[in-house]
C-alpha cells in the first residue's frame, strides 16, 4: 500500500473520530472502520495510524482544555466530570475501532496502548491545565468541607465529587503518577486533620465529656459514610482514619479522663453512668494505647476508695465485718463497670485485681478483718438462710481471700476464730463450717487446710472421749453405791482433748484450780492416759467455761443463780468461798494468772450490769496490788441463769493503772494488731523459707541468686509472697549453718552441701 493510499485510508479514519466525538456514531460501520485500521497496520502504515490518533485527540482535548479553563468556579466540577466521561465513552470506541493496533504495532513498539493514551492525553492536556487543576482540588476540598459542616445536603454534588475522585484514580491506575494522591489525597487528609483539630478543641471547651464522646461516634460516622460514597481510595481510608483518631480520640484522651464533673473518673464514682462510660470505652478501645488511660482512671478509683474504706477502719467508724461487707460491695461495683463499660476486657480486670491487691495488702488488716468476718457469718450470719445464700455468703470470703497475698496471715486469724467456735459450741452450722474449710482446700491445696481439718477431727474424737468417760464414770458411780462410798462431791468435767500441732498456740501458764476440779482433772487423766499411754495432756486453763451456783442476799431471803463464768473467773469467785474482802496481790498469789487477763476477769465481774464482786476504788481502772475486791450479797437478776460477758483486751488494758506488767494471751498478742505481722507466723515464715530453699538447693544441687529467688517465691506464693531481701537473710542464714555455700569464683551462685 502506497503512503497516499495509507493517507487517504487515515482520513477517513480521522473523519470517524470526529463523529464519535460529536456523537454521531450512530452514521458510521464499526466493521468497516476496523478493517480500515487493521489494513494499515498490516500495511507497515501502524506508526501514521497511532500518531494520526494521538494528534486528532489532541487537538479535541486542547479544546475542551480551553472551555473548561474558561468555566466558573460555580460549575467547573460538573463540567469536568461530564467532559471525562465523554472522553472516556469515546476512548472506549476508539480502542475498539484501533484493536488491532494495540495487539500488534502497540505492543512490538513499547507504547501506550490506544485507551491509556487517551488518559494520558486528557491528563496533561486536560486536568493539568494551569487553570483547571487547581481550581479543581480547591472546589474539591471546599465542597467536602462544606458537606462536613452541614452547608450542602445536595446528593447531586457528591455525585459529582465521587466521578472527578474516580476519574483521577482511573489515570493513577493508568500511569501509577500518584495523580490521586498528589491533586486530591494528601491536601484531602492535611484539610480534614486541620478541621478537626479545631472543631474537637473548640467542641470540648464548652460541652461535657459524654456529648463530646457522642460528637466524636457522629463524626467517624460520617466519615466512614462519606468515604464509601465518594469511593476513596483504601490508602486514603486507612489515613483518614488514622487522623480521626488521632484527633478525636487520642489527643483528648487524657482531658476526656481528667475532667471535672464528666470526665471518665468522675464517672466511675455513679454506677448509674455505666452506659455513657460503655461509650467512651467504645470510642477509646479505636486507639488501643488510649484504654490504658481509662484503666488507670479504674485503678486509681478503687485505690481512692479502698483507702476511705482502710481509714474507716482504722479510726473505728466500721468494724472489720463492716470493711469487709464494704470491699464486697467495691468489688461487684467494679466489676459490673468492667463486664459492662469495659465490655469484660480481659486486660481491665486483670488490673483491677492487682488494684484490689494494692490496697488489701498494704499491711494485715484485711486478713484480720476477713477471718473476723468469717466467723461472723459462722457464728450467726448464715442462720435461717437456704443452702444456695450460705453457699453465696462462704463464696464471698473466698472472693475476698484471693485478693489477700499474704494467705498465711488469715490462716493464722481464721484458725484462732475456729478454735473458739469449736470449743464454745458457737458455730451455727458444722456444715458450713466444712463446706468453708473445703473452700479454702480448693482454694489453696489440702497442706493450707490440714490443720483445721485436723481440729475438726480432734472434736470428733473429743465427743466419743466424753461419752466413754461418762460411760465410765457411771460404771464406777455403781461399783463406789454398791460398797457404799459414793463421793458427792465430785465435779463434772466435759474435756476437749486437742492435738498440739493443730490448735493455737497460748502458751499460758497453768492457773491455780480449785480442789474439786484438781481431783476431776486427775480422774479424766488416769482415765485418758490408761487408754492412750505415752500421750501427755497439757491443761489450757486460759480457755474453757465453768458453771457455779452462787447465792446471794441475806438468811431468809437467799438468792441462788447459775452462773456461766470463764475459768479464770470461776478461779477467782471459788476464792471467795471463804473469804468476803481480798486484795489484788492476794487474789495473784491464790490463782497464780497472768496479770493483764486476771485485770480483764475482775473488771467483768465489777460491770454495773453483772456486779458480783464490788471494787474498793472508783471508776473503771483497777489501782494496784492493794485494790480490794469484796462479795455483793445485794446481786440480783431476773433470769436464774446468768452468762457473765468478758470485757475486751483493750478495755482491760486501758483500764489498767498500775501493778507490775503481765503477759497477754496468745490472743492477743495475734490479734490486737491490724499492721504488725505476729512473731510466731514471721517465726513460721523463717522456717518455710528456709525448708524451701533446702528442698530446691537439693533438687538443683547449684543456682544463681536470682533464680533461687524465683523458685522459692513460686513455691510459697499459695501462703504468702517473701519478699526478697527476707529470702536473701534465710540464705546468709543457710550458709553461716553450712547447708549452703558460695561459689569461690561467682558469689552469687550457691551450691548445695550434702
Amino acid at each position: 500500500m502506497s503512503r497516499t493510499s495509507a493517507e487517504s485510508i487515515w482520513n477517513s479514519l480521522a473523519t470517524a473520530i470526529d463523529e464519535i466525538v460529536l456523537r454521531n456514531s450512530s452514521i458510521l460501520s464499526f466493521e468497516e472502520l476496523y478493517r480500515n485500521s487493521y489494513n494499515l497496520v498490516i500495511q507497515k502504515h501502524g506508526k501514521l495510524l497511532y500518531d494520526g490518533v494521538t494528534s486528532k485527540l489532541s487537538s479535541h482535548l486542547n479544546a475542551a482544555s480551553q472551555r473548561l479553563a474558561s468555566t466558573a468556579d460555580s460549575s467547573l466540577l460538573e463540567e469536568i466530570a461530564l467532559s471525562f466521561e465523554n472522553h472516556v465513552i469515546t476512548m472506549t470506541m476508539v480502542r475498539d475501532i484501533l484493536m488491532y493496533m494495540d495487539r500488534t504495532y502497540v505492543t512490538s513498539n513499547h507504547e501506550k496502548l490506544t485507551f491509556v493514551q487517551g488518559l494520558h492525553l486528557y491528563r496533561i492536556l486536560v486536568w493539568e491545565h494551569y487553570n483547571v487543576q487547581h481550581r479543581a482540588s480547591q472546589l474539591l476540598l471546599e465542597a467536602i468541607t462544606k458537606e462536613r459542616k452541614g452547608e450542602i445536603t445536595d446528593e447531586t454534588i457528591q455525585g459529582v465529587l465521587k466521578k472527578i475522585l474516580a476519574m483521577l484514580l482511573q489515570m493513577d491506575a493508568a500511569e501509577h503518577h500518584h495523580i490521586y494522591e498528589r491533586d486530591f489525597g494528601d491536601m484531602f487528609l492535611g484539610s480534614t486533620q486541620e478541621f478537626y483539630q479545631m472543631e474537637s478543641s473548640a467542641y470540648l471547651a464548652v460541652n461535657s465529656a459524654s456529648d463530646y464522646v457522642q460528637k466524636a461516634k457522629k463524626r467517624l460516622e460520617e466519615e466512614r459514610v462519606r468515604g464509601v460514597a465518594l469511593a476513596l481510595s483504601p490508602n486514603t481510608v486507612e489515613e483518614l482514619q488514622k487522623i480521626l483518631y488521632a484527633e478525636l480520640i487520642q489527643r483528648h484522651a487524657k482531658t476526656l479522663v481528667s475532667m471535672e464533673n464528666s470526665g471518665f473518673a468522675v464517672l466511675l464514682k455513679d454506677e448509674t453512668k455505666v452506659d455513657i462510660m460503655g461509650d467512651m470505652y467504645d470510642l477509646f478501645v479505636k486507639v488501643p494505647a488510649s484504654v490504658e488511660d481509662l484503666r488507670v482512671a479504674l485503678c486509681d478509683r478503687v485505690k481512692s476508695d479502698g483507702k476511705d474504706l482502710v481509714a474507716d477502719q482504722e479510726r473505728g467508724a466500721s468494724d472489720p465485718p463492716s470493711f469487709v461487707r464494704g470491699v464486697l460491695k467495691m468489688n461487684e461495683r467494679f466489676h459490673s463497670i468492667v463486664d459492662k463499660a469495659f465490655r469484660g476486657e480481659a486486660r481491665a480486670k486483670k488490673r483491677l485485681k492487682k488494684s484490689f491487691e494494692n490496697f488489701l495488702n498494704a499491711d494485715t488488716r484485711a486478713a484480720s478483718c476477713l477471718a473476723v468476718y468469717a466467723d461472723d457469718l459462722l457464728r450467726s450470719g448464715i442462720k435461717g438462710i437456704s443452702e444456695s445464700e450460705v453457699a453465696g455468703l462462704l463464696n464471698s470470703v473466698i472472693l475476698v481471700f484471693r485478693y489477700i497475698s499474704d494467705k498465711d496471715v488469715f490462716e493464722s486469724f481464721y484458725k484462732q476464730h475456729l478454735a473458739k467456735r469449736l470449743l464454745t459450741g458457737r458455730s451455727v452450722s458444722d456444715e458450713a463450717e466444712k463446706q468453708m474449710v473445703s473452700l479454702l482446700k480448693a482454694e489453696c491445696g489440702y497442706q493450707f487446710t490440714s490443720k483445721l481439718e485436723g481440729m475438726f477431727n480432734d472434736m470428733r474424737i473429743s465427743r466419743d472421749t466424753r461419752d466413754a468417760y461418762k460411760t465410765h464414770k457411771r460404771e464406777l458411780a455403781m461399783e463406789q453405791g454398791q460398797q457404799g462410798r459414793r463421793n458427792k462431791g465430785n465435779v463434772d468435767i466435759d474435756v476437749d482433748v486437742l492435738t498440739t500441732g493443730y490448735w493455737p498456740n497460748t502458751k499460758v501458764p497453768i492457773c491455780n484450780l480449785p480442789s474439786q476440779v484438781e481431783s476431776a482433772i486427775d480422774n479424766f487423766s488416769n482415765f485418758y492416759l490408761q487408754k492412750h499411754t505415752g500421750r501427755k495432756l497439757s491443761w489450757q486453763t486460759s480457755t474453757g467455761t465453768a458453771e457455779i451456783k452462787a447465792t446471794f442476799g441475806t438468811e431468809g431471803a437467799y438468792r441462788v443463780y447459775s452462773l456461766t463464768v470463764t475459768t479464770y473467773q470461776m478461779c477467782i469467785l471459788m476464792l471467795f468461798n471463804g473469804n468476803t474482802k481480798l486484795t489484788l496481790g492476794h487474789i495473784v498469789l491464790e490463782t497464780n494468772i497472768p496479770d493483764l487477763e486476771l485485770r480483764r476477769h475482775l473488771i467483768s465481774l465489777t460491770t454495773p450490769k453483772h456486779r458480783i464482786l464490788r471494787k474498793g476504788s472508783k471508776g473503771k481502772g483497777i489501782s494496784g496490788d492493794d485494790e480490794t475486791f469484796t462479795f455483793n450479797p445485794d446481786y440480783k437478776s431476773n433470769a436464774r441463769r446468768v452468762k457473765i460477758p468478758l470485757v475486751s483486751i483493750k478495755e482491760a488494758s486501758k483500764n489498767k493503772k498500775g501493778g507490775t506488767s503481765g503477759n497477754a494471751t496468745g490472743n492477743a498478742s495475734l490479734t490486737s494488731s491490724n499492721e504488725a505481722l505476729p512473731l510466731q507466723l514471721e517465726e513460721e515464715r523463717r522456717h518455710l523459707v528456709e525448708a524451701a530453699t533446702v528442698r530446691i538447693m537439693k533438687a538443683r544441687k547449684q543456682l544463681h541468686h536470682n533464680d533461687l529467688i524465683a523458685e522459692v517465691t513460686k513455691q510459697l506464693q499459695v501462703r504468702f509472697v517473701p519478699t526478697p531481701q527476707f529470702i536473701k537473710k534465710r540464705i546468709e542464714g543457710l550458709i553461716e549453718r553450712e547447708y549452703l555455700e558460695r561459689n569461690e569464683d561467682d558469689h552469687r551462685l550457691y551450691m548445695y552441701v550434702a
